[in-house]
């Protein structure tokens, strides 16, 4: 009896699991920000799919003031993002209100102080 909880209970560890790590994350657009503060757009067209959440990685030093999610149906979202981003490290795991959304455009407004005078990079993935 012990054998089969035991093996009930990986069953079902495997299951959810597998779940999250099947979440299909989608490349939404790249920019490649100015010095100082700036305000970017990355477009979303309507064949890219609906959305349930969004990550953003930045490659290099950035401080992310706002973000803003514009959807297809004219209605927009200020996400707070107020995060420093360094080198390497990603943002929190965005959840979007509604389920899938279809996105329009996002919007960042962002300051950088990079003293190497190399270019950070935002990139943003949308997960189905």
């Amino acid at each position: 009896m012990k054998i089969q909880t035991k093996t009930m209970i990986s069953l079902i560890f495997f299951i959810v699991l597998s779940a999250f790590s099947t979440a299909s994350w989608h490349k939404l657009g790249t920019r490649t920000v100015n010095y100082g503060l700036d305000h970017d757009k990355i477009m979303v067209t309507a064949k890219d799919g609906a959305f349930t959440a969004l990550k953003v990685d930045v490659s290099g030093n950035l401080n992310m003031h706002k973000m803003k999610v514009n959807y297809a149906n004219g209605q927009s979202e200020r996400i707070p993002i107020a995060y420093n981003f360094r080198r390497g490290r990603d943002s929190r795991l965005i959840d979007l209100k509604g389920n899938k959304r279809l996105i329009r455009s996002v919007d960042f407004w962002y300051d950088t102080k990079n003293r190497s005078r190399r270019r950070a990079s935002i990139r943003l993935y949308g997960r189905h």
